[in-house]
């Protein structure tokens, strides 16, 4: 094929008179033959010799796009420009030079840019409306990721008065209402109800803002359905596939995870990969994360029998190597976490999708057909919440016995704590605190005369607003102190400072419970119903003491403020954690890879035989509908009976109204 360079030069004639319709479909046939930089130089020659053509703008932004995809970022920008010169009300280049400019790292002139373009769009047609929302929506993603949370959520909140429908800004809406504290946080705006913007919510946003399993099993289905959706391709068929005449040797189990690195599930799985048992197990690691060479995730790789980063490569390509690979069972460690791979779970490249520690609830797929728990997290009476068959684990939550711990020692000073008050702690995400738990707190501050709340710190606006509700309930403002973000060495060394850990609900302590007792610092716990209102009395009953977790709102209260007037008692707590460290089921972590051997082998054994759970998603639509006009708030102090005996009366009447058959009741 003759060089292109050549050709266009030597047709500078031909080219410029090429209508747009010619060069755009020559481009693009460049780009299909793999020739995407010769398709530049086309555009580049049009664009040059057409300065005065009417559709000129057109053409510069086409050249803008094809320069971004090779990677010309400044090209790009400068082809951007030119278009928007051209045609000042031709919106999408605006949107996509905000693009360009945030991915060279000047989110502030990215933003500036969405602002400018959105105070120029009238709002009378349907183009404009789209192009505003979605300008809108970019701002407020790139405020959240710089902690700009005030600004971020006006600007989300406009998106959402333009088109209510936008069921990803929803998600993020509520998520910095909820990361800021602003309490109520699901709140009516002009036009749209608040069962509209629960119908919306994130399954991880509905965990910290409701007890209620029921809604979060329904919320789920519907978040896969519309945000996950039904692969391009057909998902794999596994219904003929002969189980006895699979390759010899171990299972072959795939973990598949954005946060083999420094985060809490890498942390939590270092010890787990590489403690299993090669004759009965061979391991995969699957990276789908961002790029992250810290110790971390140098550990899980040398740790498994096999990596693979597949965060470059699409759901297909992704499938593709998962079957090379043969996997049999395929572990989901995000479920509906940030840059989850679920698309990559319904194409189904194993037989067997497994649930587990990622995200705390079910997932309500058609394609995880187990989730791992323990008796405390789900228990028997529980399981019909779950859309997946429970397995149970003596503990549910790994750990890591070689935690690195910053060897310079903590000081009260250093953290700005009081040298001999009291210190109560949740060093859990502001996302977390709700206005039940809060008031419990300061119920507690109350009840312990100068102690202190030892909180992390989040945003300025959002401690200064936490001040205020204390302030409000009757305790001094500077009682409340904010530590500030550390590595995890150094967050791990300052857990010592503080006297008591107060759990947070419905969403509790995690991996940050099994951090601080690790440290010798006690919790006391108010379990739920919900996934993840249970972890933490898990945690607590593994560490050997139960007697943390309380029985009822008054009682969570009431023992917080009996152990802050008598430390003698709490010291006695604290001693028989760290005599317990080395022995306690928490930190046993040869125990639970055993144990999760045991039940990938259990799995492989009803898959051979043809008894594979089939995940029941029956009727969970209408379980939505209904849970979305419920009370949320008052559900947290419902006895289990009262519980199920308002969804049995909601979804009756329901039923009375739409029959729909005689399983659509709590099953």
């Amino acid at each position: 094929m003759p060089d292109d360079r050549a050709m266009t030069v030597q047709n500078d004639i031909a080219i410029h008179l090429l209508s747009l319709a010619d060069l755009i479909a020559r481009a693009e046939s460049l780009k299909a033959a793999g020739q995407s930089d010769h398709a530049a130089l086309l555009y580049k020659q049009w664009v040059a010799l057409n300065p005065d053509h009417p559709l000129f703008y057109a053409a510069a932004f086409n050249y803008g796009i094809v320069l971004g995809e090779l990677g010309d970022n400044a090209g790009a920008i400068i082809a951007m420009r030119d278009a928007i010169q051209a045609k000042p009300d031709f919106y999408q280049p605006h949107i996509n030079l905000g693009t360009l400019l945030e991915k060279i790292g000047h989110r502030d002139k990215a933003v500036g840019q969405w602002r400018a373009m959105t105070d120029l769009v009238p709002m009378v047609t349907g183009d404009a409306v789209t192009y505003k929302t979605m300008a809108l929506k970019q701002i407020g993603r790139v405020l959240e990721t710089v902690l700009e949370d005030t600004a971020a959520e006006d600007s989300l909140r406009q998106s959402l008065e333009i088109n209510a429908e936008q069921t990803d800004v929803v998600q993020h809406w509520i998520a910095l209402r909820q990361r800021q504290c602003k309490w109520p946080v699901v709140t009516e705006l002009p036009q749209v109800k608040t069962s509209k913007l629960l119908a919306s919510i994130s399954p991880l946003s509905l965990a910290c803002h409701a007890d209620d399993p029921i809604f979060q099993l329904a919320n789920s289905y519907a978040y896969n359905r519309k945000s996950i959706g039904i692969p391009a391709q057909d998902p794999a068929d596994w219904s003929t596939f002969n189980a006895a005449a699979r390759r010899p040797g171990p299972l072959r189990i795939g973990y598949v995870s954005s946060d083999f690195r420094e985060h809490a599930v890498g942390f939590s799985m270092t010890d787990v990969v590489g403690q299993h048992d090669r004759a009965r197990v061979e391991i995969f690691g699957y990276y789908c994360g961002i790029p992250s060479p810290d110790s971390t995730q140098v550990r899980i790789r040398q740790g498994v029998d096999h990596w693979c980063d597949i965060s470059g490569l699409d759901d297909a390509q992704a499938f593709r190597k998962i079957q090379e690979d043969q996997i049999d069972i395929l572990v989901d460690l995000n479920g509906y976490t940030k840059d989850a791979r679920t698309k990559l779970f319904a194409l189904r490249p194993a037989p067997i999708g497994v649930n587990w520690f990622g995200f705390p609830g079910t997932m309500g797929s058609p394609y995880h057909q187990y989730i791992i728990a323990d008796d405390v997290v789900i228990p028997p009476t529980h399981e019909r919440y779950y859309s997946e068959k429970v397995l149970r684990l003596p503990c549910y939550q790994p750990n890591d016995r070689h935690r690195v711990v910053a060897s310079e020692p903590a000081s009260r000073e250093a953290e700005g704590l009081p040298a001999d008050a009291f210190v109560f702690c949740s060093l859990n995400g502001s996302q977390k605190i709700t206005p039940a738990t809060f008031a419990r707190w300061m119920q507690v501050l109350n009840g312990v005369p100068g102690s202190v709340l030892w909180l992390l710190g989040a945003t300025a606006d959002t401690n200064a607003r936490l001040r205020e509700c204390a302030k409000e309930q009757g305790v001094a403002p500077e009682r409340l102190i904010f530590a500030a973000k550390k590595a995890n060495p150094h967050h791990l060394a300052r857990y010592g400072l503080a006297d008591l850990f107060l759990d947070n609900a419905p969403y509790g302590a995690h991996t940050t419970a099994a951090d601080a007792m690790w440290m010798g610092v006690p919790i006391v716990t108010l379990p739920g119903r919900s996934f993840a209102s249970r972890v933490c009395a898990s945690l607590v009953r593994a560490a050997g003491i139960e007697e943390m977790i309380c029985a009822s709102p008054a009682d969570y209260v009431a023992r917080a403020i009996a152990f802050g007037l008598d430390r003698p008692a709490l010291q006695r707590v604290r001693q028989k954690l760290i005599d317990n460290r080395a022995t306690c089921l928490l930190f046993d972590t040869a125990l639970l890879v055993t144990k999760l051997e045991s039940l990938f082998e259990t799995m492989w054994k009803d898959f051979s035989e043809g008894r594979l759970p089939r995940p029941d998603l029956r009727n969970l639509d209408v379980y939505q509908e209904v849970a979305v006009e419920q009370d949320l708030p008052a559900m947290e102090t419902m006895a289990d009976a009262d519980y199920e005996a308002l969804y049995q009366r909601a979804l009756e009447r329901r039923h009375r109204i739409y029959p729909i058959g005689p399983d659509a009741l709590l099953r």
